[in-house]
């Protein structure tokens, strides 16, 4: 017997295992391909559209990247009380009242898919597929998520751009405190050292040196008085009389003359050449000197000697007089001067700290004017997100009821358990072969008892062995084709769907492994 009828022979004698295991699986696919609940599957699409307004015109304070943008979106979007909150409105799970809350956010999740594709040059689109075991509810939950999306960017690009107009808002009116502060502090430090400040230096420059000349000349005129006294003196001690003095009858010019040029004295000590009081005395006195030598051609007398000690008296006593105004009024000069001396000694040191002052207050002033103008890009960017006129995310394909289930592929799932059918067959009558160690070919008994036999008689079978032989082999296979499908559908349809018994079975090798 050659080798093909030899494995021929074998696997007509297997056939029955062969049709039990391979008609089993086929049919256990096929059930399973009728009894799996259809899955509906709804997509919608949705891309990054760039800002209305460009962005060299106006431009948003949010500028989140597109991608990023889809990103957050996606993440917010499959937050637990976003998922909860939609599943309360569509029945996801068939028996949602006894799932808990962690089962059916799993189950949102398991179900949604989200795919983002963005690229150099290209526009940022995000797909979005959710399945369900309804078109209704795929379409349902698309739409409660667009409704989501969209409201989650506009909350999330209007809370950014508020939140940036009001950070704005109080560093404006925080540098605004600042700006005041400083100013205050320069206008109380220019106050305490009003005297010293650098912007009058050159007016108490020249102030000091006009009191140095008034200084000089009450210095002058005291000397005169005092060398005045002094000759005085000395012509009274060689000659015991007083000449060149002034009669002691004065017209009236004489005396107003006297008084004139006396203020005129007390008044330079004060007032410059210049000054228009100065210039007022100086004409009176003029006027009437020329009276006074009106009056004298018209009475002229020659001034008679006086002797005697009251005359020197007299005169010495308004010598002394003189002298002694004058010296209070170098004392008030000179007062007034070193009080100068130091104001304009002060005034480097005040100028140092005023600049610190003033560089500090302008500082705070650029931060403050920048601030100004960041403020008005943030109301105008705030405007742009109100309005909705920045990028934003626009629905490009709306979801729709899918009018055939996208799963499961019932052909494919049959098909596949047919051929797993045929080939789990094959294995198993192989698997039986390698297991039977048994003699049946003149080789196997040379192999293995190391026998050469003579002749090989074949088993005939008689006409009863192949009758009944053949009856089994009929009613094997109708019990394989028949019998055995009945009997899962029996199963299915009686005791328990299939498809759960699946579940349960699986379930139980995971708690197993």
């Amino acid at each position: 017997m050659g080798p093909v009828r030899f494995y021929t022979s074998i696997f007509l004698r297997r056939l029955p295992y062969f049709l039990i295991v391979a008609t089993v699986i086929s049919a256990v696919s096929i059930i399973i391909s009728q009894t799996l609940p259809p899955t509906y599957v709804s997509q919608t699409r949705l891309i990054v559209e760039s800002p209305r307004i460009p962005d060299n015109l106006a431009s948003s304070t949010v500028t989140t990247p597109a991608q990023e943008q889809l990103q957050i979106v996606e993440q917010r979007l499959l937050t637990r009380p976003v998922l909860l909150n939609i599943s309360r409105q569509y029945e996801i799970l068939p028996n949602q009242s006894s799932a808990s809350p962690d089962q059916i956010v799993d189950e949102m999740r398991a179900q949604t898919s989200i795919r983002i594709t963005a690229g150099r040059n290209m526009a940022n689109l995000m797909t979005i597929t959710f399945s369900a075991r309804t078109g209704q509810i795929a379409a349902g939950v698309l739409n409660e998520y667009l409704t989501e999306i969209q409201k989650l960017d506009v909350n999330y690009r209007k809370e950014r751009a508020s939140g940036t107009h009001e950070f704005f808002e109080q560093e404006v009116t925080r540098l605004g405190g600042e700006l005041d502060k400083r100013s205050a502090r320069i206008l109380e430090f220019k106050n305490e050292n009003s005297g010293a400040l650098p912007e009058s230096l050159q007016f108490r420059l020249a102030q000091q040196g006009s009191l140095q000349t008034n200084l000089e000349q009450v210095d002058q005129q005291i000397y005169s008085l005092q060398s005045q006294r002094e000759k005085l003196m000395d012509v009274y001690s060689s000659t015991g009389q007083i000449v060149g003095v002034a009669q002691q009858n004065r017209t009236p010019a004489q005396q107003q003359l006297s008084q004139l040029q006396a203020q005129l004295n007390n008044d330079l000590v004060i007032y410059s050449e210049n000054n228009p009081r100065i210039k007022l005395l100086r004409a009176k006195i003029e006027k009437l000197e020329e009276v006074v030598a009106a009056e004298q051609a018209a009475n002229p007398t020659q001034p008679s000697a006086q002797t005697g000690n009251s005359a020197l008296d007299i005169q010495l006593a308004q010598i002394d007089s003189q002298i002694e105004t004058l010296t209070e009024q170098k004392s008030a000069l000179e007062e007034r001067l070193a009080k100068l001396t130091r104001s304009i000694e002060q005034t480097p040191a005040n100028a140092i700290t005023l600049a610190e002052l003033q560089r500090d207050h302008d500082n705070i002033q650029a931060q403050y004017n920048a601030a100004v103008g960041r403020l008005a890009q943030a109301s105008t960017g705030e405007r742009i997100e109100v309005t909705s006129q920045g990028q934003r995310i626009s629905v490009i394909e709306q979801p729709a009821v899918p009018s055939e289930p996208a799963k499961p592929n019932r052909l494919m799932i049959a098909g596949g358990g047919t051929f797993f059918g045929i080939a789990m067959g094959v294995g198993f009558v192989l698997l039986l072969e390698l297991m039977n160690k048994s003699a049946r070919r003149p080789e196997d008994l040379v192999s293995k008892l190391e026998v050469w036999p003579i002749a090989s008689i074949p088993y005939v079978p008689s006409k009863g062995e192949v009758m009944i032989r053949r009856i089994t082999g009929i009613a094997a296979i109708l019990i394989i084709l028949i019998g055995i499908p009945l009997g899962v559908w029996a199963v299915h349809t009686y005791y328990q769907p299939l498809d759960l018994i699946v579940e349960k079975v699986v379930d139980k090798l995971e708690v197993f492994w």
